[in-house]
């Protein structure tokens, strides 16, 4: 086989595929969406090689040329970590802040916000929708959809959160630590209205857990219950799904089975400078020392020199 395919001057990957009993485009969407389970999965810290290794372990059969390829066309390069700083090239650095998401306890509404991104798969390509959500009422204040992973669509989902909620400043909001969110185009939003950002810890995805509960929940109920003739169909659905249904009618158990809209009438937003309403931060604490003369202190006496 090798020997013809030299004589006829084609490659043997490209023979294979040939006679391969599947429909090209068909094939190469599922080994495309293969890729997008796994780079997510692992939050594009895998590479090509350890993506290829994934995919042969799922059966099948591709070179590492082609999974390269895919993954720089649907920009899911690895993204390497460091220790507060995120690299993406030799001549970007992005900051990754601290998480202070885990240590807040929310009162009111606009104190936290999460967000998060996924892939939709339609017919013939993929898309990106990025959502932010009020971590107090679970409510979708923001979300966009794009052909790109690119800064400008977590941008536009948190634009439209901006105008829709224009929230006081001091208002946390949270993220995995992704090129897109510690991008100097997002942040510079969040800065301009005084909004703290704030960054999963490494290697605990359950620190927006939120966020990709609602993402689980889209899917299950929308996005694979339906077949979508292109993105603007797609849009349009979307829009459905979360103004006319998960914010205004949609039960959580986590709100006392409420909806979101309903739960955040039932609890209106703190006034300014209320300090007992607002959200408050948890560190942590030492055992305070005890008075002078008390019994613990009376157990161990100074010694006299």
């Amino acid at each position: 086989m090798e020997r013809m395919c030299f004589l006829g001057q084609v490659s043997r990957a490209g023979y294979y595929r040939f006679l391969a009993t599947e429909d090209p485009v068909e094939e190469d969407m599922t080994v495309r969406q293969a890729i997008q389970e796994i780079a997510l999965q692992h939050r594009r810290r895998y590479g090509y090689r350890r993506v290829l290794v994934e995919l042969k372990a799922r059966g099948l059969s591709v070179n590492k040329k082609r999974v390269q390829k895919l993954m720089r066309q649907d920009n899911l390069l690895a993204i390497r970590h460091r220790k507060f700083i995120l690299t993406t090239d030799s001549q970007h650095e992005c900051k990754v802040y601290l998480n202070l998401a885990a240590r807040m306890e929310l009162t009111g509404i606009d104190q936290l916000w999460v967000a998060d991104l996924t892939y939709i798969r339609l017919q013939s390509e993929f898309v990106y929708l990025a959502v932010i959500l009020d971590r107090f009422s679970r409510r979708v204040v923001g979300w966009a959809l794009d052909r790109t992973l690119a800064a400008r669509l977590p941008v536009s989902a948190l634009e439209q959160a901006l105008t829709s909620r224009q929230p006081r400043p001091g208002l946390v909001h949270h993220s995995d630590r992704g090129i897109q969110y510690a991008s100097k185009e997002y942040v510079d939003v969040l800065q301009s209205h005084h909004i703290e950002p704030s960054m999963s810890r490494p290697a605990n995805p359950w620190d927006n857990a939120v966020c990709e509960s609602f993402m689980s929940t889209l899917k299950q109920e929308e996005i694979y219950c339906r077949q979508y003739r292109d993105l603007e169909d797609l849009r349009a659905h979307v829009d459905d799904f979360i103004g006319n249904y998960y914010n205004r009618l949609r039960l959580h158990s986590a709100l006392g089975y409420q909806s979101p809209e309903e739960f955040e009438k039932d609890n209106p937003t703190p006034v300014a400078g209320d300090r007992a309403k607002a959200a408050t931060m948890q560190y942590f604490h030492h055992p305070a020392k005890p008075a002078a003369g008390t019994e613990r202190d009376n157990e161990h006496p100074p010694t006299s020199e």
